[in-house]
């Protein structure tokens, strides 16, 4: 303030002095407005305004050297400022509010996954606000017991000598009330209570702020949490691009989803990358392959001992002494995709926990708690590096019995009706990302049999919704395992019907037929002759001939397999449903269409009984009886057209093949 007192001073002196040297070279008689008061009073005016400018020029100065004279801020054993540091710009600004929130003691926990970048946001957040401290300590925390002899240094870093064990804390907090506003930041805390002693308490301190960085929950009662999450991707490519030379935007968006955007992994390999001299391009060819054995591999400039495989090490050894069970859980979810699971797969019969619902809560509450896993109502998800360095340390025994048990858990699971099941979609929409998992690898003997049905079911799962190039490999799959193993028949020939019903999808029905008949034979010499499953196969076989141009010899085929499974369900199942759409298709291969109608009509009207208004299946059965109809000239197919296109639309998109012909049916019979 006085500086700018000075030098508005300093400025009417020179407009004063400049005025009155315009007047006497002017001889102007009369100055404009107030200042005429200068010209006539000049002197009255000198007077007031040099004491005035002498005055300020003094204060200025001296407040100069009082701001000086502030001591620099101190720090004790705060780690070097990581120059790399990416992002995290709007958190930090929420926890300098947070901390600023109150004059009193503020205590802050940020916790989050391990390697998610809490150590470094505290650091970052010390050194960017540094000038906002007169003190700055870190102290090491992970292992609580050593808390006390660094709080000792720290006692003699303020001037204390001789201070008690039992003494140092209160000593240190009553001596950093003279260094206000202060700062101690507690790195990898554990439990609250392992460090409510070293927390300051009542009235020991003010003005400072304390920052605990944690994995573990149960801090709420005690302080502020803010949860840190991973990396945003643009925050991950932005980093990569930054310390990789030659690295582009298109490969580290694909590096980062390998990584699952940890901050550790993504500096762990730009600093793999550096080191060796690896291409970006390999690198991903090399993480997309050996995933387990890539997050060993890779050093941090100012943590070499620090690699994610080894991370969560600590917390896994601490779960093996008091919680056995949550480590086996931990060993089953590390199999599965990384992404949400549901609870309920996990059943008494494969993990004994799962018996009793408080045991049960606290073993999964034991993996979120410790920051291994993050919890919602009904799934429990794990971050894909959690699961590749617990895959990793997994002896071969133990990975195949966790195999095994998941495997016939999904297949427990899993709906095997997926066409009359009206659930087995959403269900299915669960789990197909962990049955892929599971069985994406050969599978040992121990669990063949069943890895085999689930690639099947799965097959059949998505070529019921469209996907016709994922079922081929996985049906073939399930179909190459059933081959190898013996007394089979029964579930090959589900494996060749499901492989049929994807060539004809595919367009291929020369393909189809003998994989149908081959079926059917094996069918009809392992079952009963009037088992679904054999309804089925001719079903199928009915629909091939159809595609082929044999009308006449698909007809007899198809009305058995109405017959069956009429016998089998009843007249009303979802399943007679597709044996009514088969006979009339066959009928309007042979321009029968009014006797097609009545079949397609029954159809329609099983499966809008049956399903959801949006499902496929009752899409197909409209665009179908549209077709019919149309050519009856029945002014209803438009809108019978325009539902089955809009169905369509909703469940495959706009561009799906299928979408597109139905949209070009409807613009045709409108």
């Amino acid at each position: 303030m006085w500086r700018t007192l000075a030098s508005a001073v300093a400025a009417l002196l020179v407009l004063f002095l400049g005025s009155l040297a315009f007047n006497a070279a002017s001889g102007q008689s009369r100055w404009p407005g107030p200042l005429d008061f200068v010209r006539t009073n000049p002197w009255i005016v000198l007077l007031l305004l040099i004491p005035l400018a002498f005055f300020g020029f003094w204060q200025s100065p001296s407040r100069s050297r009082k701001a000086k004279d502030l001591p620099a801020p101190t720090t004790y054993r705060l780690p070097p400022r990581n120059t790399n540091f990416t992002g995290r710009d709007a958190v930090l600004r929420d926890l300098r509010q947070r901390l600023t929130s109150t004059n009193d003691v503020t205590t802050q926990v940020i916790r989050g996954l391990g390697g998610v970048g809490k150590t470094q946001l505290a650091v970052e957040y010390a050194y960017r606000y540094r000038s906002k401290y007169r003190f700055v300590a870190f102290v090491d925390a992970e292992q609580s017991d050593l808390v006390a002899s660094q709080f000792a240094s720290l006692a003699r870093e303020l001037g204390l000598t001789e201070v008690s064990t039992d003494q140092v804390f209160p000593k240190v907090y009553g001596r950093l009330v003279d260094h206000r506003p202060w700062l101690i930041i507690f790195d990898n805390g554990e439990k609250p209570g392992t460090l409510a002693h070293a927390l300051p308490s009542g009235d020991l301190g003010s003005h400072g702020h304390i920052i605990v960085t944690t994995r573990v929950s149960g801090w709420s009662s005690r302080a502020g949490v803010l949860d840190l999450a991973v990396f945003g991707r643009p925050e991950s490519v932005q980093l990569l691009v930054r310390r990789v030379p030659g690295m582009t935007e298109a490969v580290a968006e694909q590096i980062a989803e390998q990584l699952g955007d940890l901050p550790l992994a993504l500096e762990q390999a730009a600093g793999y990358m550096d080191y060796n001299h690896t291409a970006p391009e390999a690198y991903l060819a090399l993480l997309t392959s050996r995933l387990e054995d890539m997050i060993a591999h890779g050093q941090l400039t100012d943590r070499p001992a620090v690699v994610v495989s080894t991370l969560w090490q600590l917390s896994v050894r601490n779960l093996e002494a008091d919680q056995p069970e949550a480590v086996r859980l931990l060993q089953l979810c590390a199999l599965l995709a990384p992404e949400p699971i549901p609870l309920d797969l996990f059943t008494p019969e494969t993990l004994a926990a799962a018996a009793d619902p408080l045991v049960w809560d606290t073993t999964v509450g034991a993996l979120a708690g410790l920051g291994l896993a993050r919890r919602e109502e009904s799934t429990l998800q794990l971050h894909r590096l959690v699961q590749a360095a617990i895959r990793a340390s997994m002896p071969d025994d133990v990975h195949v019995d966790t195999r095994t048990r998941l495997s016939r858990a999904l297949l427990a699971a899993v709906p095997h009706d997926i066409h009359g099941d009206p659930n087995a979609r959403a269900r299915w929409q669960e789990l197909l990302a962990h049955v892929l998992a599971v069985t994406k690898d050969d599978p040992p003997a121990e669990c063949a049999a069943e890895t085999a049905v689930l690639l099947r079911l799965a097959s059949e799962y998505v070529l019921s919704i469209g996907d016709r190039s994922m079922a081929l490999p996985l049906c073939e799959r399930a179909l190459a395992i059933d081959e190898s193993l013996e007394d089979r028949d029964a579930e090959l020939g589900f494996d060749l019907i499901a492989l049929a019903q994807i060539h004809q999808d595919l367009g291929a029905p020369e393909q189809a037929r003998p994989l149908a008949e081959r079926a059917l034979r094996l069918h009809e010499s392992a079952l009963p002759p009037e088992s679904p499953a054999i309804a089925t196969d001719l079903a199928t076989l009915a629909r091939i001939m159809h595609r082929l141009g044999d009308d006449e010899a698909a007809l007899p085929l198809a009305e058995r397999a109405l017959r069956i499974d009429e016998a089998a369900y009843g007249p009303d199942d979802p399943y007679v449903s597709f044996d009514l759409i088969a006979l009339a298709n066959l009928h309007l291969g042979m321009d029968d269409h009014a006797t097609a109608v009545p079949l397609i009509s029954r159809a329609l009207q099983i499966r809008e009984a049956s399903y959801a208004p949006d499902h496929l299946y009752i899409g197909y059965a409209l665009l179908l009886k549209a077709r019919a109809v149309h050519v009856l000239n029945d002014p209803t197919a438009a809108d019978l057209a325009r539902r089955g296109a809009q169905i369509l639309h909703a469940q495959l998109g706009k561009t799906h093949p299928k979408t597109v012909e139905a949209f070009e049916l409807a613009d045709r019979v409108s």
